[in-house]
């Protein structure tokens, strides 16, 4: 019986809402000290800052800092999905809220895209 819930429950838009939630805030969260290094670079003067700035136009970066857009606006936008269950009196919005996150998400990945490009 309770393992299929636990099935059922995992089914839930909600639990890969969560699940989106704390992967996107876990990889943000692990690209700070990454991104700390890199503003290091300027300390360390002119030479080291070109250094990384001619590493940082490489493919795989630029499909990295995609990647960090999107799960950053797809962990803003669940943070705001929540603060809306927990706040607001709409519970029927919730599955609505996923798909504005989803959609925010790749929206701003798509933008950041074309900035890319342009």
């Amino acid at each position: 019986m309770t393992f299929s819930l636990a099935v059922r429950a995992r089914a839930h838009p909600s639990y890969w809402a969560f699940l989106l939630h704390r992967i996107s805030g876990i990889v943000l969260a692990a690209f700070l000290p990454l991104h700390f290094w890199a503003l290091g670079q300027a300390l360390l003067g002119a030479p080291a800052l070109d250094g990384f700035l001619r590493f940082a136009q490489a493919p795989l970066v630029k499909a990295a800092e995609w990647s960090l857009v999107v799960l950053l606006a797809a962990h803003l936008t669940g943070g705001l999905r929540i603060l809306v269950i927990e706040f607001l009196p709409w519970s029927g919005l919730r599955k609505d809220w996923i798909a504005a996150t989803i959609g925010i998400g790749f929206a701003c990945g798509l933008a950041f895209a074309l900035a890319l490009v342009g």
